[in-house]
């Protein structure tokens, strides 16, 4: 037998999930981040090839300048752990008892993974390099 909710359009949008939740949103991003620059590296590509030089190097521009490359290393490097992650949930179904400690011990590899070389990119960025 089927009881409807009767749930508010603001009360349905409100966050109620914890890392379960936080760790679904940023693989879709990370996910779409990738396909973005996949999709701009081929539009480069694209105008290189058809139009010339000119347009193609703005695009390149754009996807190489060090803001963007912390992007891309972000959603690669956290798209690429996080689904590591669900593989091995999906592989051993008695490791998702400790889903929430699989999950911390994503970020406890992907921080220092990802800091260390982002914030020398970041120092490198206002120090003036290219």
């Amino acid at each position: 037998m089927y009881r409807g909710r009767h749930v508010g359009y603001l009360e349905g949008l409100r966050y109620k999930g914890q890392e379960n939740m936080l760790a679904w949103v940023l693989h879709r991003i990370t996910g779409l981040g990738i396909l973005i620059l996949v999709g701009t590296h081929v539009i480069a590509a694209f105008f290189l090839n058809a139009i010339g030089d000119n347009i193609s190097t703005t695009i390149t521009t754009i996807y190489e300048s060090k803001p963007m490359q912390v992007f891309v290393y972000f959603c690669v490097l956290y798209h690429a752990l996080n689904g590591l992650r669900l593989i091995v949930e999906d592989l051993w179904p008695p490791l998702l008892r400790y889903h929430r400690e699989l999950l911390w011990f994503q970020w406890l590899v992907f921080l220092p993974v990802f800091g260390l070389p982002a914030a020398l990119m970041i120092v490198s960025l206002w120090s003036g390099g290219a």
